[in-house]
């Protein structure tokens, strides 16, 4: 559905001040996905996502949307292939003095195509598919974050759009509201056949409803791949950040303070971080190997988490035993765990007692 090829953007090019924002960028994302980019701030996230729609032309490099190239457009056609894109924004852009309703109304009476029993028809259908059927006659002052969100998804859809861009839509809620936006976003998604970018700093908003997702930082791609395998198998440290930020990966604090080394020395307990996915993070698989393997093992830290409802567990723990003990220990964790990664070995002989 979207594909950009080799996109560069500078700024001021060819003076003291050129800004180099986006360096390079192709990727491609399909019909019906829902699709995230991350980065932290200055990273060029908004940049990019500016491009797929062509607010922002690039200095080089093309943007296919649908099969149509729209960087060799002019303008009337590129105003045509936007009616088919719809976007919405961290800071809602509604109009003040008018209504929920005028709102909402505003693109289909810009676009002059239909009558005033046409628009208001679809108005009321996007209401009652945003859950705002009440809210008509009401003013932006008079709605909750959340309420004015769910306008601005209401308007960008009034022209029917394939594509959803969400630059940062999320940023400005609380985490319920969050919770609740991205829901709809996935029954829209899913009801409308919608393709859906979002742009975002928050790896908690990739965690819940994406499927795939581009790591920006400093204007290059720097990691790309499903959700599940980022989460799983972050390769860069910019995305290790990231996703330690969300699910609390590494050492807990106890061993920041411990004397942890590479190589295993006699009496040393490995330290090591097990992950978990789908029905294996329910599995006692701790008991189980503690038994049948006789080594001693301690819980340091741990979560349970969903990446888009598959149950996805981290867990440090301790083994302890002779070398033997604990290699083969290791190695029916290695069977029985989705990932199994040794952190070093605890040259202290009483942590697991602490």
């Amino acid at each position: 559905m979207i594909e950009l090829k080799n996109i560069e953007k500078v700024y001021n090019q060819g003076t003291p001040t050129e800004v180099r924002a986006l360096k390079g960028i192709s990727l491609s994302i399909k019909r019906g996905e829902i699709f995230g980019v991350i980065g932290l701030s200055g990273a060029g996230k908004s940049t990019l996502i500016r491009h797929i729609n062509m607010l922002e032309r690039p200095s080089s490099g093309q943007v296919i949307v649908d099969g149509q190239d729209l960087t060799a457009m002019d303008e009337a056609n590129l105003r045509e292939a936007r009616r088919h894109i719809g976007m919405i924004f961290q800071s809602f852009n509604l109009l003040s003095s008018a209504t929920v309703a005028e709102n909402i109304a505003f693109p289909l009476k810009l676009e002059g195509k239909m009558s005033k029993e046409e628009i208001a028809a679809k108005v009321t259908e996007l209401l009652d598919l945003v859950g705002l059927a009440d809210k008509a006659q009401m003013y932006p002052a008079q709605l909750s974050g959340g309420q004015k969100q769910r306008v601005g998804i209401a308007r960008a859809l009034a022209n029917n759009p394939k594509i959803l861009l969400c630059d940062e839509a999320t940023s400005a809620l609380d985490p319920k509201t969050t919770t609740s936006i991205l829901e709809l976003l996935l029954k829209l998604r899913d009801k409308l056949d919608l393709t859906i970018v979002i742009i975002t700093h928050q790896m908690e908003v990739i965690k819940e409803c994406c499927d795939r997702v581009a790591v920006i930082d400093g204007g290059v791609i720097s990691e790309m791949g499903s959700t599940l395998d980022i989460f799983t198998d972050p390769k860069q440290a910019l995305t290790k950040r990231l996703v330690s930020a969300a699910v609390r990966r590494g050492l807990p604090e106890l061993l920041r303070h411990t004397e942890i080394v590479s190589d295993y020395s006699d009496g040393a307990k490995a330290v090591v971080e097990l992950l978990f996915l789908g029905p294996r993070a329910d599995a006692p698989v701790i008991v189980e190997v503690a038994t049948e393997c006789k080594v001693k093992i301690s819980i340091l830290g741990g979560s349970i988490d969903h990446i888009k409802n598959e149950p996805f567990g981290l867990m440090v723990v301790e083994v302890g035993g002779s070398r033997s003990e604990i290699e083969h220990a290791l190695e029916e964790l290695q069977a029985r765990v989705h990932k199994v990664e040794i952190l070093g070995y605890d040259k202290r002989k009483q942590l697991a007692d602490f």
